[in-house]
């Protein structure tokens, strides 16, 4: 394997249908889309993009139980699956953790609807069970 000054750069989006894998090496640009759950072909999406990637960089295979990282500056990985169940209602019943006093605020919200002074208020349903506030102090570094 080719060595590279460490400037491989990959950022990963995994969603629950598709993980996609973005990859630049100086002004080259490397993309794969690969499905998020496919266990016939790899165990792991973001793991297998980075390999297929790192092959169409050096041009030669990558062993997928040992990928170099010797030449990776650094992965960037975000995901919306935690998003959408949480969204969705699917997951878990979480909670809300926020500083004291701050518990109502998602509740309160922002004034901007569209009617006002309108009475009869409908709140979106709250994403959590419960807040809870803990006594913290926030100061700058």
């Amino acid at each position: 394997m080719k060595q590279t000054e460490k400037k491989i750069c990959i950022a990963i989006d995994r969603g629950g249908t598709f993980t996609d894998v973005y990859a630049v090496d100086g002004q080259a640009i490397y993309t794969e889309k690969l499905l998020s759950e496919d266990p016939a072909n790899y165990p792991d999406a973001p793991r297998e993009g980075i390999r297929r990637i790192l092959e169409a960089i050096f041009q030669e295979p990558v062993n997928p139980h040992s990928i170099p990282t010797e030449s990776i500056q650094w992965i960037r990985m975000g995901t919306t699956v935690a998003t959408n169940a949480l969204l969705e209602r699917t997951g878990f019943p979480c909670v809300l953790v926020t500083t004291k006093g701050f518990g109502d605020l998602l509740t309160i919200g922002y004034q901007n609807r569209p009617e006002l002074f309108a009475l009869d208020i409908r709140r979106p349903e709250q994403l959590y069970e419960t807040a809870i506030e803990i006594d913290e102090r926030v100061r700058p570094l």
